[in-house]
């Protein structure tokens, strides 16, 4: 205590102001009763710590420090000198062993008790004596504090059933409630002397290093200013705040069943995102994001409305490097292999390569820059330039591609490029395109995004930021070649200033892909929402979830989820003002609503 003593300020002389600060921050009364006190307005009531378990695990005062009332929770520390603490355990040690030697004497059977406490003492004795651990005297105190008396009494009730989760005995300070009120007071004095020997392991285990709420800055670092609005924290009154440009990567996912909230959640993002300058682009299976877009003035393209043409072939304008061409023809040969379901064989794709480069070439279009604004081919020139291959492979693969050139699956290739989407939100509707082709659909949505996330910077100009959502990833994650082109862009999209957002009902699915893993370990946010029984233990396996929070992910409500980064794990519960519900729910009351306001 003496080192505490000096760190301690002086008072304040008399005169000085010391009463002007007590008058400040003391009641205005205090009322004491056998049970309680009367602070002012309020009522607090201490409990003591009488009771411990015989082991505890890190972090075993959690409960009682998410309790989400107003708690003052106190450790008084007394460290016992080595000498008394070595006597101590011998004398304690002696009056064990004589027990167990008077019961085997009488013929007694074995108290189970005894014998676990003379265990103990003799390990705890053997690791003091070899400097492993010290003995420290450890009061625990609680103060509960309430508005009145029976919710001061129903406030007791809950704390002492926290604490017994964790198998702690509280009882109250009868008739030393003031003294208990002072205890708990910063001012480094026990008043009620309830303490129980500790040693170093339980000790450091008790130190309050977990809570439910997301850390704050430490003392010396700079105060965060960007972010976002995730929602409240429902074990505690905190808020969850979460900037995901200042993690180590900009990448998310976002997996839940369906109709746990998971695009209710990513809406609200967006939105709040546009508010501090971020372009965002969504790829939308279920039209979901359209009254979104309408909102804040953005695109929509609706692949599959007739009329709607995107040609894989068109080079960036923009892009002057030297390797466009090339890089574009390394994109066609993952375009046609999801065409096909699959890799196609060595020869074919050999053949491939030699049409695609005909095809440029046959439209005019070489390595040099200065001809890529022409007319790029459509797929139709390639079958043609297959077709006029002697290779009997290039007659196979021109084959197969037939349903998508001349067939029933032609209508969004056969023809130049009818819709260039710019601006701060771009929505790429799939609603229109039939199942068999939704995965070429978000494949040629997400190449045209890549394009323009992959701009060179422009010199003196910082490059904005820009979020990709890609709402049910399992479309595309069925193909190996897109689950390629997926994963590419999760690990190359940082050093472009951008962030892919990857939502998913699918996790079994999603996470039994070696591609699907890499995809979730390349994203610093991870959110998980309510999981299906089938799911979790997937899901848990994945992500080191423990027995409780795979009991929470199941019975969470819609909207709540689990927030993971790092060390970082929370609750959160999205919530969002009446302007933003409106934007964002799916709900068919709620939209009947809109419609009368309207």
């Amino acid at each position: 205590m003496a080192v505490l003593d000096r760190l301690r300020p002086a008072r304040p002389a008399a005169g000085a102001g010391g009463g002007d600060l007590a008058a400040a921050v003391a009641p205005a009364s205090v009322e004491v009763g056998p049970r309680w006190l009367r602070l002012g307005d309020g009522y607090a009531a201490t409990l003591i710590v009488t009771g411990y378990p015989a082991m505890v695990g890190p972090a075993w005062l959690e409960p009682l420090l998410a309790w989400p009332g107003r708690l003052d929770l106190t450790v008084h520390i007394d460290p016992v000198p080595v000498p008394v603490a070595a006597q101590r355990l011998k004398t304690q040690r002696a009056k064990l062993e004589s027990s167990r030697r008077a019961d085997h004497d009488r013929g007694k059977l074995a108290d189970p008790y005894v014998e676990a406490a003379a265990d103990d003492a003799g390990d705890l004795a053997d690791r003091l004596a070899r400097g492993e651990a010290k003995l420290f005297k450890v009061g625990l105190y609680v103060t509960v504090h309430a508005r009145s008396e029976p919710e001061l009494l129903a406030a007791c009730t809950q704390v002492k059933a926290a604490a017994a989760s964790s198998l702690l005995e509280m009882q109250p300070a009868t008739w030393r409630q003031m003294q208990g009120w002072t205890t708990t007071l910063p001012l480094g004095a026990d008043s009620l002397g309830m303490t129980r020997t500790l040693d170093t392991a339980a000790l450091a285990a008790s130190f309050p290093l977990a809570g439910p709420d997301l850390p704050a800055p430490l003392p010396g670092e700079p105060t965060q200013t960007g972010g976002v609005l995730y929602g409240i924290n429902p074990d505690s009154p905190g808020v969850i705040w979460w900037d995901r440009w200042a993690c180590e990567n900009h990448n998310s996912v976002v997996l839940a069943r369906s109709g746990a909230g998971k695009s209710y959640f990513v809406k609200t993002e967006i939105l709040r995102s546009l508010y501090s300058g971020v372009q965002v682009s969504v790829i939308d299976p279920e039209d979901e994001y359209l009254r979104l877009a309408s909102a804040v003035g953005g695109s929509v393209v609706r692949l599959g409305s007739p009329g709607v043409k995107i040609n894989p072939f068109d080079l960036p304008a923009e892009d002057k490097r030297p390797d466009v061409l090339t890089r574009r023809g390394l994109f066609l040969h993952t375009f046609i292999s999801v065409l096909l379901g699959g890799q196609p064989p060595p020869a074919e794709r050999a053949a491939l390569d030699r049409a695609i480069l005909a095809a440029y070439r046959d439209a005019g279009i070489t390595p040099d820059p200065a001809t890529h604004h022409r007319q790029a081919p459509l797929l139709a020139d390639l079958a043609q330039a297959l077709t006029a291959d002697s290779d009997p492979a290039a007659a196979d693969l021109a084959a197969r591609l037939a349903p998508w050139v001349a067939g029933s699956f032609k209508d969004l290739f056969d023809g130049p490029t009818t819709h260039r989407p710019d601006g701060h939100l771009v929505v790429w509707s799939l609603r229109h395109l039939p199942d068999e082709i939704r995965g070429v659909g978000t494949l040629l949505a997400l190449d045209h995004i890549w394009r323009t996330v992959d701009q060179p910077a422009t010199p003196g100009r910082a490059q904005p930021r820009r979020l990709v959502v890609v709402d049910e990833a399992w479309l595309l994650m069925r193909e190996e070649a897109g689950a390629m082109f997926l994963y590419r862009m999760a690990k190359a999209s940082r050093k472009r200033r951008a962030g892919l957002c990857v939502i998913t009902q699918d996790a079994p699915d999603f996470l039994s892909s070696p591609l699907g893993q890499a995809v979730v370990a390349n994203a610093a946010t991870q959110i998980l929402m309510r999981q299906s029984p089938q799911a979790i233990d997937a899901v848990a396996e994945a992500f080191g979830l423990t027995s409780g929070e795979k009991l929470k992910l199941l019975s969470a409500a819609r909207g709540q989820g689990l927030l993971l980064s790092g060390s970082h794990r929370t609750r959160f519960e999205s919530v969002a003002s009446p302007s933003e519900h409106l934007l964002c729910t799916t709900n068919p009351a709620d939209l009947i609503d809109e419609e009368d306001l309207l």
